[in-house]
């Protein structure tokens, strides 16, 4: 894994634009990374099917800001369970329409559906390559995203997107709420 990489990239746009400060943000090793984190986030599958697994129901994107810039669509996004509307990832991905089959796009476009159920229902063949595991703190765009009460050291992970030609499909920073709000509802 690099060691010069932006952590938070691509998030850092939306900083950027917003004209905030990015959150205390530093690199965790695989083998540091504690449980339940480690098997939701230390792994080369896609976010959105492992964490339907995990809460036991499927989730929805809400897109909290958006930019399309000719092929490159950029979103800031919250997963949340479809039932309880609980958020259970915040994030941000940079995609890169050019590198989608052309019936793919507008499912993109439609900001409904995670990208991970766009490309299983697609059948995109891609793989999935972390590049790095972060510690980020939870300041307050991120705890206002996951309605957090309290600030909290939370995990996520630089994650790049690629199809079987090694095209960069999309590049992504996925964080996770405390592990208690990932718990499936009893």
């Amino acid at each position: 894994m690099q060691d010069d990489l932006n952590l938070l990239y691509p998030l850092t746009e939306f900083y950027a634009e917003a004209g905030l400060d990015l959150p205390e943000a530093r690199r965790v090793d695989e083998e540091a990374v504690p449980e339940p984190y480690k098997s939701l986030l230390v792994h080369e599958s896609d976010m959105t099917p492992t964490l339907q697994r995990f809460c036991k129901q499927s989730v929805h994107i809400r897109a909290l800001k958006t930019h399309l810039n000719g092929n490159v669509y950029s979103r800031q996004v919250v997963l949340a369970l479809d039932r309880e509307e609980r958020p259970v990832e915040f994030g941000a991905i940079k995609i890169y329409l050019q590198n989608f089959p052309w019936q793919a796009r507008p499912l993109i476009l439609e900001e409904q559906r995670p990208l991970g159920a766009i490309l299983h229902s697609q059948g995109i063949a891609h793989v999935s390559r972390p590049k790095a595991f972060v510690q980020v703190w939870a300041d307050t765009l991120i705890s206002n995203a996951l309605n957090l009460k309290e600030a909290n050291w939370l995990y996520g992970r630089r994650n790049e997107l690629l199809n079987f030609s090694k095209q960069i499909l999309a590049e992504i920073i996925e964080i996770l709420p405390p592990s208690q709000n990932l718990q499936p509802a009893i």
